[in-house]
């Protein structure tokens, strides 16, 4: 769109929500990372901010890179990070739905949102090993989305009380996915589906009681809870808080809860407590369900 620099805001992600394995995702109101985009003669890729030391800067190894490449543009990436790394809050999701959406209107390529998730979801191959879109979809369109048959389908619900509670515990995203079975019994597949039809039904008509009762899940809960020291004691004191739901946010270590908006704080530092309980210190995020991907400088 005639700019050589460009700055996209692109908000933190939880995915899963529960039985929506590799469907369901959620884009936070906080917190974000900022990414900058200018054009140049060679990719080149800064990383600034948390975990910056962790974070490959080859942009063949990078998830933001890979994008770039993808479309054939030769630019400086800078990424501020204010996500926390190897969280399963979309910290490796954010940066490539960012340049995606960043190149789409420097170049004004065209693409759509579809186009945008799909695009991010090959950069995504370069965290996880697999190519999933369910981080970037929400980092892209906001609020809830379903993906499926490379397509997005997106609502807005409004009022919803997230607390993401993440410890200092570190959990690779490709460790999360390999402890996953190769199959899983019909009654479990038909559990799951349940929760995950009953979870858009709340979404779509706003009731946290539903979605929170809708994050049950079996098999993959089970799989990765040993990986969360203090698992069980988060679990329960979320719950006693007056959260209506709680599961584990992508592939971990972060918990996530569901609850009213005025019982965010009591739940958060219920969280906290259980797992300090368990030697684990740990932060968190007080938000809500926020809006994808913004552009912040054309």
């Amino acid at each position: 769109m005639g700019t050589d620099q460009i700055r996209v805001r692109v908000p933190a992600t939880s995915a899963n929500l529960g039985a929506g394995f590799d469907v369901f995702g959620i884009a936070l109101g906080f917190p974000a990372d900022i990414i900058e985009v200018q054009k140049s003669e060679k990719t080149e890729i800064e990383i600034m901010g948390i975990g910056r030391e962790h974070i490959p800067t080859d942009p063949r190894k990078n998830t933001a890179g890979i994008v770039a490449n993808a479309l054939g543009k030769t630019v400086k990436i800078t990424i501020h990070r204010s996500i926390p790394l190897s969280s399963g809050l979309g910290s490796s999701a954010a940066p490539a739905a960012g340049v995606a959406v960043a190149l789409n209107w420097m170049y004004d390529l065209g693409l759509s949102n579809d186009e945008l998730v799909q695009l991010a979801a090959h950069g995504e191959k370069a965290a996880s090993g697999v190519e999933h879109a369910d981080n970037v979809a929400p980092a892209i369109c906001g609020g809830f989305t379903i993906v499926h048959k490379n397509k997005v389908i997106s609502l807005m619900p409004e009022n919803i009380g997230i607390v993401a509670v993440h410890p200092d515990i570190v959990v690779s995203t490709r460790t999360a996915r390999a402890l996953l079975p190769k199959s899983i019994r019909l009654e479990d597949v038909s559990f799951n589906t349940g929760s995950a039809a009953s979870m858009v039904v709340g979404m779509m008509k706003y009731d946290i009681r539903l979605i929170g009762e809708s994050m049950d899940n079996r098999v993959i809960e089970q799989a990765r809870s040993g990986l969360i020291m203090g698992y069980s004691q988060v679990r329960k004191s979320a719950l006693d808080a007056g959260a209506s739901g709680i599961t584990i946010s992508g592939s971990g270590p972060t918990m996530i809860a569901v609850c009213r908006m005025d019982e965010r704080e009591k739940i958060a530092q219920a969280m906290i407590q259980a797992f300090r309980d368990n030697q684990v210190k740990s932060e968190a995020f007080i938000t809500t369900i926020g809006k994808g991907a913004e552009i912040l400088q054309k």
